[in-house]
């Protein structure tokens, strides 16, 4: 699965769609209840979006998302209208706990207005690596929404705009479906699929990209604003495809590290491994290097070792 640059792009959706976030929190009457799927006039929505820098810290925000004055709580926020953190991490990062902790509290400090605030985070998955959890178990746990899209798009009859969020990890093949989908219900929401088109398929033309949407081509050619979404999306492409390499390549020696520490504690404890042992070891994910390096503590010989590979492999 191709992870993108996901950060401008998730920044666009919540920017077309700030009343997303309702649907998003636990405890929310959107969240219990349909929401509304047509664009509602600038003045009609209930949060605006921006993108917030944390002064000193130079880090900017994802997001934030603010109540309208017309909720009556603008600034403060309000257990029903909360004013909403938000973060995306598609990457594995070991020190994104505590940077989320740092940034939230840091934000909390220069807007000591706010009283009732949430905090939102998109993953692609659960099993990325974020860093130690100990220290902050009450923060990660209690006062941080984590918003899992591969679980997300594996629910049925998913909502469009809720479909909307999961384009960056679906498989290419669903992407067709979906993207129709979500246009057939919110048009005006060109502007953010087709850019994540271009993203998951750089290879294609233009025309394709049109196909895999369902737009009529001859409808748009001519705009201008169809061709910067197009460009602005292989700009992001070849961008991301750099990224990815380096996360690659940093996840490959951070495997190597982990299997070279087990492979010395299963020879003490197991005795010489043969090569093909030591090979098998050697390919493993770091996960499961991990869940290895914890099990071994209990081995007793090499029969352990060889029941443990034929169960996790």
């Amino acid at each position: 699965m191709l992870l993108l640059n996901t950060d401008r792009w998730y920044y666009r959706v919540f920017q077309s769609a700030p009343d997303l976030i309702r649907a998003l929190l636990p405890g929310s009457a959107a969240a219990a209840t349909a929401f509304s799927l047509d664009p509602a006039a600038p003045g009609d929505r209930l949060y605006r979006f921006e993108a917030l820098e944390i002064k000193e810290l130079s880090h900017r925000l994802d997001g934030v998302l603010w109540p309208r004055e017309s909720t009556g709580c603008a600034e403060t926020g309000s257990p029903e209208f909360p004013v909403v953190l938000l973060e995306v991490q598609m990457h594995p990062d070991p020190g994104f706990h505590h940077r989320l902790a740092a940034q939230t509290y840091r934000f909390l400090q220069q807007q000591p207005q706010v009283e009732h605030w949430a905090v939102l985070v998109i993953t692609p998955h659960s099993r990325l690596r974020l860093g130690p959890t100990q220290a902050l178990q009450v923060f990660l746990d209690q006062q941080v929404v984590w918003l899992n899209l591969e679980e997300l798009s594996q629910e049925t009859n998913l909502d469009p705009l809720l479909n909307l969020l999961t384009l960056p990890v679906r498989p290419e093949e669903e992407l067709s479906a979906s993207s129709q989908q979500i246009l057939a219900k919110r048009p005006d929401l060109e502007t953010v699929v087709l850019p994540m088109l271009v993203q998951r398929f750089p290879q294609l033309s233009e025309a394709e990209i049109m196909l895999i949407a369902g737009i009529p081509r001859e409808e748009i050619r001519h705009t201008r604003a169809v061709q910067d979404w197009l460009a602005e999306g292989r700009q992001e492409g070849r961008q991301e495809g750099l990224r990815e390499g380096e996360a690659r390549g940093e996840a490959r020696g951070e495997a190597r590290g982990e299997a070279k520490v087990t492979l010395r504690q299963l020879n003490r404890r197991c005795g010489p491994l043969t090569d093909a042992t030591t090979a098998q070891i050697q390919a493993l994910p770091v996960d499961q290097l991990e869940a290895l390096a914890d099990a071994l503590l209990d081995f007793q010989g090499p029969a352990d070792l060889a029941a443990w590979l034929a169960g996790n492999i």
